[in-house]
């Protein structure tokens, strides 16, 4: 059948950040383009994710921020905090997001359903609710992954990353499962805005994959700041008692734990279940991924996928870039790999940590010779507070090349600081550059060029 023959030149199932750009760009190849999401076109990113889990993020801050406040002169009377108002700000700019990106789409001639499309052949797309079937050249399925929620009993009175900006007040208790990054950054949030929090892991790691240094610092730090952990206590089941309040049980031979708001946050996986892949006869991976090659393109030669359905790498930025190099390699003529190698990643939690690169133990083992420069120091804007929280930098060097392998770090503005540091990574730089860098004072950021 040729191109001409079917409704669109690319049908993209999911309007996420992977998908939209993914359509933005084949729009401008001149492909005639269509998207359908079910929920809110967006994604989770920018509906129930990184966005407005940042701007939580900021508001509990401010909490940090007066009491520096107070050690440096500033007398704060009568600060109270208004969980709704910040709840409803947040939502309202989610709103504004949604619209700018449904904007987005239709400024680039782009036909978008608010319809769940699941795949009725290799080149058909089935709309559930209207019940249309449409037909396309191409498919691209950016439907991105989804919380996992565990089977255990009383599973159903817990919540995921996606109903936690909803809560209708703030809790007084929060027990938080697992200790991945979504579980880390929200008990910073909680436990900032004064929440009681306790931390439950299966495991006795935090942040795994994260370097050794900077999971024991913030461990430290946040235990010092009152969250709670109990390790190698896996749930065995949530109870829900008068009015509401929950008692939440773990195998670890301690007591159960008594919480308002219990968030899994046990990870994710890609969002694959119902899209009807078996009609394309596409066969998914060990954790529901959708396989693809270097190209994006599954067993079937006209469905590709990018972004978090694919379970390669679960960062916006990354699905983005992926979903730029579909459409310009399929539609612009413009075959383009998307590299994996030195991407930049943040955890935002209180204080936050980044990281690029290998950490120490990956760089022993692929390197073999390595050297190690740290710098673990007292920021600047800490030295009034009763609260000795230091930040620490790391570098890992080849030994034989000179060259800067991986930047890891925890503190005050981390993420800031090293997405500009990544560049330098991304580019090879080595030690002596970094050394012969001038630095500038008085800020953390010089630590980077100070190390010896």
């Amino acid at each position: 059948m040729p191109q001409s023959a079917f409704d669109y030149d690319l049908f993209v199932i999911g309007a996420g950040s992977g998908g939209v750009r993914a359509s933005r760009i084949a729009a401008g190849h001149g492909a005639r383009v269509a998207v359908a999401e079910e929920f809110r076109i967006g994604g989770t990113c920018v509906i129930r994710g990184c966005v407005p889990k940042k701007l939580l993020v900021y508001a509990s801050q401010f909490a940090d921020d007066l009491g520096h406040a107070a050690d440096y002169g500033w007398t704060v009377e009568g600060a109270r905090f208004d969980w709704p108002k910040l709840r409803d700000a947040v939502a309202r700019d989610v709103d504004r997001l949604n619209a700018a990106y449904t904007r987005t789409l239709e400024s680039n001639k782009v036909t978008h359903f608010l319809d769940r499309a699941e795949i009725a052949g290799p080149n058909s797309v089935r709309l559930k609710a209207s019940g249309e079937t449409v037909t396309a050249a191409k498919i691209l399925i950016a439907t991105g992954a989804w919380p996992v929620m565990p089977e255990f009993p009383g599973a159903e009175h817990c919540i995921t990353s996606n109903e936690v900006f909803h809560l209708e007040t703030l809790p007084a208790r929060v027990v938080i499962a697992g200790a991945g990054y979504i579980a880390m950054e929200f008990a910073g949030i909680f436990n900032a805005l004064g929440c009681a929090v306790t931390v439950v892991n299966r495991s006795d790691t935090i942040l795994r994959g994260y370097d050794i240094d900077l999971r024991e610092r913030l461990l430290a730090i946040t235990r010092a700041r009152g969250i709670a952990y109990r390790f190698d206590a896996p749930f065995d089941r949530v109870e829900k008692g008068e009015g509401g309040s929950l008692l939440v049980h773990v195998a670890d031979g301690g007591p159960p734990i008594a919480a308002d708001v219990v968030l899994v946050a046990t990870g994710r996986r890609p969002n694959t279940s119902g899209l009807g892949l078996e009609n394309a006869g596409i066969a998914l991976g060990t954790r529901g991924e959708i396989p693809v090659d270097a190209d994006g393109r599954t067993s079937c030669p006209s469905v590709f996928a990018v972004g978090d359905v694919t379970d390669r790498v679960q960062l916006t930025p990354i699905a983005i870039r992926e979903g730029h190099a579909f459409s310009d390699a399929q539609f612009g003529g413009k075959p383009g790999a998307v590299s994996y190698e030195t991407i930049p990643s943040a955890v935002f939690s209180q204080p936050p940590l980044a990281s690029v690169g290998p950490t120490e133990a990956e760089a022993r083992t692929t390197h073999g010779d390595i050297r190690i420069f740290t710098s673990d120091f007292r920021p600047m804007k800490n030295i009034f507070s009763e609260r000795i929280e230091r930040g620490f930098y790391k570098l890992v060097v080849d030994a034989a090349t000179d060259r800067v392998l991986g930047i890891h770090m925890i503190g005050p503005d981390a993420p800031e600081v090293l997405q500009a540091a990544a560049i330098a990574v991304k580019a090879g730089l080595t030690k002596a550059d970094f050394d012969a860098t001038a630095a500038l004072h008085p800020s953390m950021a010089e630590e980077l060029v100070l190390m010896r």
